[in-house]
């Protein structure tokens, strides 16, 4: 009885402590609370998928500012809300005058007037931050050119569900190390105690920052991180095989040269042969086969990304949840 009732004292003072924060990256949300959203993301996609009504959000608005187009994302979230009992407004930089010259800090303020949390998918994440500082309500960070951490709090579900556990596996990511996949998986990985290996051609290495940052987490949760220019010394035994487009959106005019550069990382099925034999592979979507990974791999039985894509929906239901609900 007394673990029944420390369980749900640590469930609603976690619950309070997380009610209006920012999720701006993984690095700002410790063990427990990482494992507190996966654990809702799970109740809510029982209840999704049972069909029982779990209307959170009734009555609550989230405003989406989309300066970079998305698939998932868009119809994830606007879905989420929907499901939640809430409603969601899609925002382009066409449809609001921060794309016209109004400052940062007057859309955040004149907004958080109208709506009960922002979400934003754009380049610079010192966009993101700057309207977190000046917003009054809850600003979810749904893709920057450093961090990606919605689609990764997803991925540590579907790793969840498919391993059962999270600490003490491997993942690799393998191809450019320096975009937000490879930044918001190291910083979520070493939090929840996986070991990770990045391999990444010469130029191509994680954010210092993220990285040093990281290593400190990491040795704290007694896991390893690691960079290496060797895919097949990054790959072996690895759990967890994940990849990403080598030519991110506003990266098109360096699409040649990134190509020749990191195809010796290409995820196949020779290499993945030094993996373990129960791998699974990850990739956000969209996915270009033949570049960063062969249709053999990703269309292949070891492939959870439909998996992986659905279960944007459900984190993100947590996240919403957490964060707006009164």
């Amino acid at each position: 009885m007394s673990t029944v009732k420390n369980v749900e004292e640590l469930t609603n003072t976690l619950a309070h402590k997380l009610k209006g924060k920012d999720f701006l990256t993984l690095a700002d949300f410790d063990t427990e609370e990482i494992h507190f959203l996966l654990e809702e993301a799970l109740d809510l996609k029982m209840k999704q998928k049972e069909g029982i009504p779990h209307p959170y959000l009734q009555g609550k608005t989230l405003g989406m500012i989309f300066e970079k187009s998305s698939t998932r994302t868009r119809v994830s979230f606007e879905v989420g809300m929907l499901q939640l009992g809430g409603h969601a407004i899609f925002l382009s930089s066409r449809d609001i005058q921060l794309g016209r010259g109004e400052t940062i800090s007057d859309t955040a303020k004149v907004m958080s007037r109208y709506v009960d949390g922002i979400m934003i998918r754009t380049f610079a994440h010192e966009t993101v931050e700057e309207l977190a500082e000046h917003a009054d309500v809850p600003v979810i960070n749904g893709l920057t050119d450093l961090h990606h951490p919605a689609q990764v709090l997803a991925d540590l579900l579907t790793i969840l569900e498919h391993k059962g556990k999270m600490k003490g596996l491997k993942l690799c990511y393998l191809g450019d190390g320096n975009n937000n996949m490879s930044h918001s998986l190291i910083e979520g990985a070493v939090k929840v105690g996986m070991n990770i290996s990045i391999a990444s051609p010469s130029g191509y290495e994680p954010d210092s920052k993220v990285f040093e940052s990281a290593k400190l987490v990491g040795k704290n949760q007694g896991c390893e991180i690691s960079i290496t220019q060797d895919p097949y010394e990054a790959i072996k035994d690895a759990d967890v095989v994940v990849t990403d487009v080598w030519a991110s959106m506003g990266q098109e005019d360096e699409q040649k040269e990134r190509m020749d550069v990191l195809k010796s990382f290409q995820v196949n099925s020779n290499l993945c042969k030094h993996a373990k034999d129960d791998f699974i592979f990850l990739h956000c979507l969209p996915a270009h086969r033949e570049e960063e990974v062969t249709a053999e791999v990703i269309d292949g039985k070891h492939s959870v990304v439909f998996d992986e894509a659905e279960n944007r929906l459900h984190a993100q239901k947590a996240l919403l949840k957490v964060l707006m609900k009164d």
